[in-house]
């Protein structure tokens, strides 16, 4: 997970109450509003939430834009990704 951007699409109290380490958060319903900032992202985007689902919708938008991503799946599953690199 070295050298990822990790997004959370998760609502901002969500993200309060726990999230993957070093993950920005970025509602879904704001993604298409901040594509721009988002572009500006170099590193591979790794987007998660917190089961998968919202992550797997913001994925297809993202790269629906051209933007290459790909769902993490839970926030969870992201820092475990993280704790076994």
């Amino acid at each position: 997970m070295n050298n990822r951007t990790i997004i959370d699409v998760r609502q901002p109290d969500e993200f309060a109450s726990g999230h993957a380490a070093g993950s920005i958060n970025i509602p879904l319903q704001e993604l298409e509003n901040r594509l721009d900032e988002i572009r500006q992202i170099e590193a591979p985007i790794v987007l998660c939430c917190g089961g998968g689902s919202r992550s797997g919708k913001a994925a297809e938008l993202l790269q629906s834009k051209g933007i290459a991503c790909e769902n993490g799946g839970s926030w969870k599953s992201v820092q475990e990704r993280i704790n076994n690199a």
